[in-house]
């Protein structure tokens, strides 16, 4: 694609930015958008000219989670879609993993910067990113294990310590984006007024070393978390993924039900509603 419809690309500074460009909707991860952010990811490592990538969100929000309503218009990147495996085999968990590791094998850093709200599938895209640097106040979480479903990528025990991930992933709550810093989540978190400023000095410095020393201590870094089982741990949550999503488990639909009976907004309020106050 030498166009995008969702998504923005451009390179300066040896720097290839791709911001997701759907701010009227909060940046949803509609499969058009993640075709194209998959293929931007690929066009910035074939290019020689680039040492870093930077994804970014247009608007006041970085990623609102997967977009669950509509295909944004993209194609399905491979899907498999026939009656031996729709219903038990969980394609969109695992292609959304399949997605998220083009940024985990892409031989050049792939640096995140996150404003206003991170949530869901947008945790799960920031999480795979090598570096994050976001907002103090920014809020970040994954809002929808209370209700829908585990994470389709399960990155938490990866990212945090254990009492760290258990707490995040069984409250779906959310914290600042000052509060993942300290925690280790992220690398770095700055006043929101000066997050793209300081974002840009860290990239830019990043950006003067060598794509292939880049290149090589990525890939030193990521050999021992697969030495230590990550992919392995990655695939394996698409079981538990699939197995929070069926009818076998009794609450499993409630959320769907509501929506279709009441509306989003009366879906959200009864997920949501018992732990306002509680958390970051």
């Amino acid at each position: 694609m030498s166009t995008y419809q969702y998504i923005r690309y451009s390179v300066a500074e040896r720097i290839a930015r791709i911001t997701l460009n759907v701010p009227e909707k909060r940046n949803p991860l509609s499969l058009g958008l993640r075709a194209e952010l998959v293929d931007a990811l690929k066009v910035a490592e074939r290019d020689d000219e680039v040492s870093v990538v930077l994804l970014d969100g247009e608007g006041p929000v970085f990623c609102s989670g997967y977009d669950l309503n509509a295909s944004g218009g993209g194609p399905k990147g491979g899907w498999i879609s026939e009656k031996h495996f729709d219903g038990w085999s969980d394609q969109f968990a695992r292609n959304a993993i399949k997605d998220w590791l083009t940024i985990w094998d892409l031989m050049k850093p792939v640096v995140c910067k996150v404003q206003g709200a991170c949530l869901a599938g947008g945790t799960e895209v920031m999480s795979m990113c090598d570096i994050v640097f976001a907002a103090d106040n920014a809020r970040i979480g994954y809002p929808a294990t209370r209700a829908q479903a585990s994470p389709d990528t399960a990155f938490f025990p990866w990212k945090m310590t254990m009492a760290q991930a258990k707490y995040m992933q069984l409250t779906g709550n959310s914290i600042t984006g000052k509060q993942a810093a300290d925690w280790g989540w992220i690398a770095k978190s700055f006043p929101a007024e000066r997050l793209e400023e300081e974002v840009m000095k860290e990239v830019r410095a990043l950006a003067t070393i060598a794509p292939d020393m880049l290149a090589v201590n990525k890939g030193c870094l990521n050999e021992t978390y697969e030495n230590m089982g990550f992919k392995n741990a990655l695939n394996a949550g698409v079981h538990w993924h699939v197995l929070s999503l069926q009818r076998v488990r009794p609450s499993a639909g409630e959320f769907r039900r509501i929506v279709n009976e009441q509306g989003i907004k009366a879906a959200l309020k009864w997920r949501d509603d018992p732990f306002r106050g509680v958390g970051g």
